[in-house]
């Protein structure tokens, strides 16, 4: 790792620690980001589990896990809106062509399912590019939130359970310095992509811009 992308981790990781010390809103921030163009693989599971060590409640457990359903459906609200504007035309520029063969026609035979398990798995599963395919190939909203909640549901309840039995060993393992350095190269490998995915969307209006200018003249 360079000098520049360690400081650059070191701010990253502090701010991360910044949400966490903001207790259920930072876990509601965290998750909305996590879940639209934001690229950051555990952000909110890592979160949501080091919460629930720490506070070893029932009922704040219960509330951390419906806050991060909640900050979930609120960042593929956004993705999906952005994204039915965009049409599948627009997909192009963040999904392979291969790939987006291949979700398509998954998605065709059996949407709801391929949306609910790609909600449900951690990464690498590619969450992001099937939500966007599924909103871009204008899947009705009713079946994509439903899976999307139904997915998070059982993703993050069943992360809180094991919280809850393993508190002390959880705790114990994300203070530990492998934990940290894994964290540190997480969170620039989310950056880099994060940045990715924002140039590859801010170039879209100028290349389409061009695009209809040639058109015209």
């Amino acid at each position: 790792m360079t000098l520049s992308n360690l400081v650059l981790a070191v701010s990253a990781y502090s701010f991360f620690r910044y949400f966490r010390r903001l207790g259920a809103l930072g876990l509601l921030l965290l998750s909305a980001l996590d879940s639209s163009f934001l690229v950051l693989p555990f952000g909110n599971d890592l979160m949501l589990i080091a919460l629930v060590s720490r506070s070893r409640s029932a009922l704040l457990s219960i509330v951390y896990v419906l806050v991060s359903v909640v900050g979930s459906v609120l960042g593929v609200y956004v993705v999906d809106v952005l994204m039915r504007k965009t049409g599948e035309k627009g997909l192009k520029r963040f999904v392979g062509e291969h790939q987006l063969e291949r979700l398509k026609s998954k998605l065709d035979t059996k949407g709801w399912v391929t949306i609910f398990v790609a909600t449900l798995l951690p990464p690498p599963f590619p969450f992001t590019p099937v939500l966007m395919t599924a909103s871009a190939l204008q899947t009705p909203r009713r079946a994509l939130f439903t899976a999307v909640i139904a997915g998070r549901l059982i993703r993050f309840i069943t992360e809180a359970i094991l919280a809850i039995y393993f508190g002390r060993q959880v705790i114990a393992f994300l203070n530990s310095p492998v934990v940290e350095y894994s964290v540190y190269g997480l969170i620039v490998i989310a950056i880099v992509l994060s940045a990715l995915s924002l140039v590859r969307w801010l170039r879209r209006p100028r290349e389409q811009g061009r695009n209809n200018q040639y058109a015209s003249g």
